[in-house]
């Protein structure tokens, strides 16, 4: 095995650690309990058809980028990363729905409290809001403790329950205060007046978000296009210098330069859009 094979199957290792190890949330694996990586952002983005078509679907990304390896005339280092890309699809797909359902909560809270101002009880008031949510992602706790309740769980318990399990800090928060609500055994008008201050903090929060997105807008950019730049600054340079040219055509440029150089970049792509995402909370 030649030493520009090994850099280069060094590199698809590497590029595949830190992309994964930039999208992990903070304190994975605290007890070495691993899961299919993809499990979550698969269930948050809609997928129906399990984690076998799902692997299926990624074999035959990885055949179709052996067979391109094997004609030579693509980088090994690059085709490497391309069955990473399914993974890259769904977690977009995933951060998409999310942000859907952040909007959606807050819609949902103000129907439950339309609801309940107008006689409804609240688990009825519940099912309404669900069931006229946009989003899934976001009706999920709430059927979840719904279904609960029907089976003989106390409605408070069950939302607690869902709670918990919520990958959401705005779905945490609604859930867990409206069930503080009803193990307080608030009337329905309090129950009311409840909603109307968690409807009007999770809509503050989701104009703060607009306001977040809109400023950071340009940051954003400009990170496409330095992502944009770079390989065409690089591709000039390879035209206008001959040395340049020949350095990338051998085998250590074509393992190990050019993939190292994608990897950066994709990892600060990565980052940067988790540094947005913490910021926006």
């Amino acid at each position: 095995m030649s030493g520009a094979l090994v850099g280069a199957l060094a590199m698809a290792t590497a590029a595949a650690s830190l992309v994964i190890a930039a999208s992990l949330p903070h304190g994975s694996f605290p007890h070495l309990a691993f899961a299919h990586p993809d499990r979550r952002p698969l269930e948050e983005a809609g997928w129906r058809h399990g984690l076998r078509r799902w692997e299926a679907i990624r074999c035959l990304t990885a055949a179709a980028a052996l067979a391109v390896a094997l004609t030579g005339t693509v980088p090994l280092g690059v085709v490497a990363a391309v069955p990473i890309l399914p993974s890259v699809w769904i977690r977009i797909r995933a951060e998409a729905a999310r942000e859907g359902a952040r909007r959606a909560l807050a819609r949902m809270i103000v129907t439950t409290e339309a609801a309940l101002r107008s006689g409804t009880s609240l688990p009825d008031a519940l099912r309404r809001a669900t069931e006229a949510s946009a989003s899934p992602l976001a009706a999920r706790p709430i059927v979840d403790a719904l279904r609960g309740f029907d089976l003989g769980e106390s409605l408070d318990g069950a939302l607690v329950a869902a709670a918990e399990g919520a990958g959401d800090e705005r779905s945490h928060l609604a859930l867990s205060t409206l069930a503080l609500g009803i193990a307080e055994r608030l009337p329905r008008e309090r129950l009311a007046d409840l909603l109307a201050v968690l409807g009007d903090r999770l809509t503050f929060d989701e104009r703060l978000d607009e306001e977040v997105r809109a400023r950071a807008a340009g940051a954003r950019q400009q990170q496409w296009l330095l992502a944009v730049l770079v390989p065409a600054i690089a591709l000039y340079l390879t035209a206008t210098v001959p040395t340049l040219a020949s350095t990338l055509g051998t085998d250590l440029g074509r393992l190990v330069l050019i993939p190292a150089a994608a990897t950066f970049e994709i990892v600060g792509i990565v980052l940067a859009r988790r540094v947005l995402r913490a910021v926006r909370g």
